[in-house]
């Protein structure tokens, strides 16, 4: 993790839907920022603050739109705290394996201009495929 290596959009807020390689059982989600000591400018106003996680359930339809989200979270990135941050996510709503997870930025620390994620990780249990198919002709 280098400053300015990161997936920045304009503004302080933005988007990103991650295609799983495989259908997972969510349990977490670890956002990752560069610390004030790396940072250039000594700050780190483009670092997400608010940040809500969503998946889809209607799996991977091509109209986003017409698709019915759930919330699986709502955290707030805390720059005093360590550059990686992992927060869990309350799969207890939907005991089932998603392939797609939409992480939804907020806002910011501050930064009008851009805001910057340098890492997300998707935390969970892949589906047993094996388990799902059994009994089935």
């Amino acid at each position: 993790v280098f400053p300015g290596n990161c997936w920045a959009f304009k503004g302080h807020q933005g988007q990103v839907v991650i295609r799983l390689p495989a259908r997972v059982h969510l349990t977490a989600i670890t956002v990752q920022h560069i610390t004030k000591d790396a940072s250039p400018s000594g700050t780190i106003i483009s670092a997400p603050k608010d940040i809500a996680v969503f998946v889809s359930l209607l799996g991977t339809s091509v109209d986003a739109d017409r698709e019915e989200e759930t919330l699986l979270g709502v955290f707030t990135y805390n720059t005093e705290k360590d550059p990686i941050q992992t927060f869990p996510l309350k799969n207890m709503l939907l005991p089932r394996a998603f392939s797609h997870v939409k992480l939804l930025v907020k806002s910011n620390w501050g930064n009008p201009w851009y805001t910057c994620i340098y890492r997300v990780q998707v935390h969970g249990k892949m589906e047993n495929r094996k388990a799902s198919t059994e009994g089935q002709d």
